[in-house]
């Protein structure tokens, strides 16, 4: 995100040399602008902490849920897809066999695969939390 406010003050300090001609005002201008968005990433990254710490499942359980979206379409396009279109090739080879595009759930996936590396780390250090236990 620090890249995200690189930019819009990048943009800004081009506006601002238009009609600011005063060097230092324009100057405080572009240090409050930098300020305040990295005041709102510091903000949203809490946020997402605060939603880690919750032990509701609707709350806590946004990534295991993309996770799980994206086993059941890898599952679907690398096991179920090839054998339903083996099938239909052979008892119905008239029925056309839909494109699945997968180049966004690859992104997603390897995205994923990367947080679940930090997931193991978390369990060698024994501070990955369990709420997804079933309760006795």
């Amino acid at each position: 995100m620090i890249g995200l406010a690189e930019s819009v003050v990048g943009v800004a300090s081009k506006v601002l040399d238009k009609f600011i001609a005063d060097k230092d005002l324009r100057t405080k201008l572009e240090h409050e602008l930098k300020t305040e968005m990295i005041s709102l990433d510091m903000g949203q990254i809490q946020i997402g902490i605060e939603q880690a710490k919750s032990p509701s499942l609707f709350v806590s359980g946004a990534r295991p849920a993309i996770m799980w979206l994206c086993a059941f379409g890898l599952g679907w396009q690398f096991i179920g897809n090839p054998i339903i279109v083996w099938a239909v090739s052979i008892w119905a080879p008239d029925i056309p066999i839909p494109e699945i595009s997968t180049e966004g759930l690859m992104g997603l996936t390897l995205s994923l695969l990367g947080l679940s590396g930090m997931r193991t780390a978390e369990k060698f250090k024994n501070t990955a939390r369990e709420n997804m236990r079933a309760t006795k």
